[in-house]
Order: structure tokens, then sequence, then C-alpha cells
């Protein structure tokens, strides 16, 4: 992808699933990744031992990848500023954001306390919010036309029943997304999302792992199968490439037509 080698990008919640792959991938491409988890330290070192083995056998990262790893918890203000801070005080600017980290509950939303509610938007809405705010910060002061890419999901405008905090927070977040894109346009900022459908990652190890629920979870997919962590990443690596420098404030559904009404597949009304 052009224009991504040298570039710095900080990945949170990259320590398992699609944030790993994103991170690895940019790695791939010539980007020094910032590597971000709130607990699993080993997660973060195999991303960062996968980033940096991808990138010494990529041609277009020539083995000149930096790494570096950075504990910190999203839904927490003061660790967002440290994060951002630490970044750029180790490569000298940010150029890339990846609003990955996030959480889900499962629950009937007339059961659902406020507590529980602020846990999810916390992490996957204000936090993300919180991480553009300061990223955009870095790109104003070093005046560099740097990038967001927020991961939302197909629940931006699918509902979810049992889910209601994580589709609150998905939707929130499309709508951030193109408000940034507009407000910093002129600046060259820009920022865009990917909204993932069905995915095989950790997190969704409770159909991923169980057949039967695989293939009932794929029944509802047009394209008959559940995307890959490392499809997500390469849409990432894509709108932060110069190949996307005229793309802004879009969410870029990666769901395997999930989002086309699939149950009209075969018509069943007139």
């Amino acid at each position: 992808m052009k224009g991504l080698k040298g570039k710095t990008a900080l990945i949170t919640g990259a320590s398992s699933g699609i944030g790993q792959a994103i991170a690895v991938r940019l790695a791939q491409e010539g980007c020094n990744v910032v590597i971000n988890y709130r607990k699993d330290l080993e997660g973060a070192e195999a991303t960062e031992a996968q980033a940096l083995e991808r990138a010494c056998n990529s041609a277009a990262a020539e083995c000149g990848v930096q790494t570096l790893l950075i504990k910190g918890d999203v839904a927490n203000e003061a660790d967002i500023i440290r994060m951002i801070n630490a970044a750029v005080e180790k490569f000298g600017k940010l150029d890339i954001l990846v609003n990955n980290a996030g959480i889900q509950t499962e629950q009937a939303s007339h059961e659902v306390t406020a507590d529980q509610l602020d846990r999810v938007l916390n992490v996957n809405l204000r936090g993300a919010y919180l991480c553009a705010r300061e990223a955009i910060k870095q790109f104003l002061a070093h005046h560099n036309p740097g990038v967001v890419i927020n991961i939302s999901s197909v629940h931006e405008i699918i509902p979810r029943p049992l889910y209601v905090s994580y589709s609150i927070s998905k939707g929130g977040m499309g709508n951030m997304t193109r408000t940034l894109a507009l407000e910093y346009a002129k600046q060259g900022i820009r920022v865009n999302a990917i909204a993932p459908g069905a995915t095989v990652t950790p997190i969704n190890s409770d159909w991923t792992e169980d057949r039967e629920k695989q293939a009932e979870v794929e029944r509802h997919i047009p394209m008959r199968r559940a995307g890959t962590s490392e499809e997500m990443a390469a849409a990432v690596a894509f709108l932060a490439s110069d190949e996307a420098a005229y793309i802004t404030g879009q969410t870029l559904y990666i769901d395997g037509g999930l989002t086309l009404y699939a149950d009209f597949q075969e018509p069943w009304s007139a």
C-alpha cells in the first residue's frame, strides 16, 4: 500500500483478534506499530513477535520496523493521554490511530444497570473518542494529515437484541466517525471506520469453536462463511494508506453481505 512505510500507527486492544491482525499487517506494510494492551501482556508480546517477523519478510518494510508495547485502559483518560504521548516521544509523531479496543455483554435490555451500560460505553465509545481527540491534537500540533480508523461493527446499523449497550456504542461510533471527518477535513485529517460482520476471533469462541453454532451463524451470511481477522486488517491498511487519500467519513462494511437484508436472499414476500 502506498504511503505507509515509515509511518507510526497506534492500535488499541492489539493483543489478540482483529487488533493483533491489524498491527501485524501495518508492520508488514512498513509502519512502526504501538501495540496497546490492557491485561494480556503475553498476547501483546505475541503480536509484537508476529509483527516483526512479518516486517522482516516483507519487501515493503525492509526490516526497519520498530515496535512499542504499552499497557493502558482506554476507559481511563489518563492512560490514553500517556499512551499517545509515549508513542510521540518514541517515534517523533503519530500518523495513524486505530480504535480497536472493545467489549460486549449479553443481557436483557430492561435488566441492564447504569454501571453495566457505562462499562461498555466507556470503552467502546467514550474511549474511542478520547483516543481520537488526543491523536488529532498531535496531528494538528505537528501539521500532520493523520488518519483515524475506528473499528465499528455491522451492529452500527443492525439492531442486536440482548446487546443494547454494544449497539448503542457502535451506532455512536458511526456518527462520531462522520462528525470528526467533517470537522477536520480541511486539515487533511481523514477519519473512517470499518464494520466487521461475523469474524473468527477469540472473542467469538462461543460459536467459532462449535461446528453447529458456527453453521447457524453462517446460515445468515449471504457468502455462507465468517470473515477472518486478516481480511479486516487488509481493509484497515487500505484506509490508512495513500491509496485511500480521497476517502473520509465512511464506514466500510466487511460482512459477507450480512447488511444486505440477508433473509431476503430468497424471495418470501410479494
